[in-house]
């Protein structure tokens, strides 16, 4: 009797599991290789011209199954005080409370919550994205750029994305002309298979 109900428990414990798990139990799992994988911004500056930097500092994972690609998730975190226009002066200016605040928000964060396949190697991945603390959700244009084996016997998949994001909607108001509240994101992501 109490092996009878203890596999009933099993299957039971089974079968939740995968309620939870199914979407990434089966598929590759994939760590963000930081010497490869960066995020660019490009903002207006005054009005005319274009202000352009990269964070330097992140780290990841994803999670990609080629016969669900739809089941696909990411999350990345970036350390904001990675930030480096080229200029050490604007980059201490944007790190402190004018911009990104760095002290108070360490971290920005990007959070997958749906993969749209559509044709051609392009997708659409919805997500929340956290930046100066607020979270707001995001649709990122994603473009697959390729896969293979590296020399040193791991197997690597990479893509590229952008989405457009307004600086007001993350609490960051500090005026640099009529144009700067929209900032272009370009993601550019390469996973090595764990």
């Amino acid at each position: 009797m109490k092996l009878h109900a203890m596999k009933q428990a099993l299957i039971l414990s089974a079968g939740i599991s995968g309620l939870f798990f199914n979407g990434t139990a089966l598929a590759d799992r994939f760590v963000l290789d930081p010497t490869h994988s960066f995020i660019q911004f490009s903002i207006s500056h005054l009005g005319v011209s274009l202000l352009q930097g990269r964070f330097n500092q992140m780290e990841g994972e994803f999670f990609y199954d080629e016969k669900q690609p739809e089941a696909s998730k990411i999350n990345v975190q970036v350390k904001t005080a990675s930030i480096d226009s080229n200029h050490a002066e604007r980059d201490k200016h944007i790190r402190n409370e004018d911009f990104l605040n760095v002290d108070k928000y360490p971290t920005a964060s990007f959070v997958s919550k749906g993969f749209k396949p559509l044709a051609d190697g392009k997708s659409q991945l919805t997500g929340d994205l956290t930046l100066h603390g607020v979270t707001r959700p995001v649709v990122v244009d994603v473009a697959f750029v390729g896969a293979g084996d590296d020399p040193w016997g791991g197997y690597r998949r990479g893509y590229q994305g952008t989405t457009t994001i307004k600086r007001s909607d993350y609490d960051m108001s500090y005026n640099l002309g009529p144009m700067a509240d929209s900032m272009v994101l370009r993601f550019f992501i390469e996973g090595i298979r764990e």
